[in-house]
């Protein structure tokens, strides 16, 4: 499991994914929620704007992340 830190109250999904260079830009959020299976909570999310908040476990192919807060 991979911890991922923000300093804020949360981080959207798709900043999340950008940060985490799974995609390159914003834009790309979309696409690559529509194509790849992202679970939050293990449940399947293909909103870019969904809210992560610390303690929320993300899941992308194999890796798994969980969000923490500094």
């Amino acid at each position: 499991m991979i911890k991922f830190s923000i300093t804020s109250e949360f981080i959207t999904l798709g900043q999340f994914l950008k940060a985490t260079d799974h995609i390159g830009s914003g834009g790309e959020a979309k696409f690559f929620l529509l194509e790849e299976n992202v679970l939050v909570n293990q449940e399947r999310r293909t909103e870019r704007g969904k809210k992560l908040y610390p303690g929320d476990r993300i899941q992308i192919k194999k890796e798994t992340y969980i969000i923490t807060h500094d």
